[in-house]
């Protein structure tokens, strides 16, 4: 019988999306955001980030998408 995910637990896409943004925060904060304004900016825009991720964007460039074109 298959063991059913606790609540707590993140799937592994889920996570490599996160670690993704992680790092799009890293080329946001070194393109001159604080580390505050780029937290703020992913999650205000996750939907578009996450289409950013499943579009093959590396973070760097889903980071200068980002500051090229912010996101109203």
């Amino acid at each position: 019988m298959a063991k059913k995910p606790k609540q707590d637990e993140i799937d592994p896409e889920t996570m490599a999306i996160i670690e993704w943004c992680i790092e799009v925060e890293g080329f946001l904060v070194a393109g001159g955001a604080t580390q505050e304004q780029a937290q703020e900016h992913i999650e205000e825009e996750v939907e578009w980030f996450t289409d950013l991720y499943y579009d093959g964007l590396t973070p760097e460039q889903a980071a200068k998408e980002a500051l090229a074109d912010p996101q109203p």
